[in-house]
């Protein structure tokens, strides 16, 4: 019920970001979405692909602080406000979401978000049947 992201710790200067970029160019990963949130002294370079255990595996080779983490993928209708009717279910259950962010693929929403409890989420998940996709069903969008 959940998919992989990669977690990669960049310090915020020329060059660190193309680092990254190249690597997963060269061992020809396709990006599904990404996000950066910074700090001044670095940067948290959040992204989904196409092949996170290899992604990860590759960028360490290459010497880049990644990590894997578990987070959640909702697939939701294109209209305003479908955002915010998941959100606030998971909000009324009590799960506090870290972090989230979203992109449009193929006529639908992609919410990718993590919570502050995967098992009462997953809970929530199927007890309001809302439509959570997994790795394949994701790179398979793409």
């Amino acid at each position: 019920m959940t998919i992989h992201q990669l977690s990669i710790f960049i310090e915020n200067r020329s060059g660190t970001l193309i680092k990254v970029l190249d690597a997963l160019k060269e061992a020809n990963i396709q990006i599904i979405a990404s996000t950066i949130a910074d700090t001044a002294e670095y940067g948290i370079y959040r992204l989904i692909c196409s092949e996170p255990m290899r992604a990860c595996n590759e960028l360490k080779k290459a010497g880049v602080a990644v990590a894997l983490s578990d987070v959640f993928a909702l697939e939701i209708d294109d209209q305003p406000g479908r955002a915010a009717d998941a959100v606030k279910i998971f909000s009324e259950a009590g799960i506090s979401i870290a972090y989230m962010y979203s992109f449009l693929l193929r006529g639908k929403g992609i919410l990718i978000f993590r919570t502050d409890d995967n098992e009462k989420a997953i809970q929530v998940i199927e007890s309001n049947q809302l439509n959570s996709i997994n790795e394949s069903h994701l790179t398979a969008l793409v």
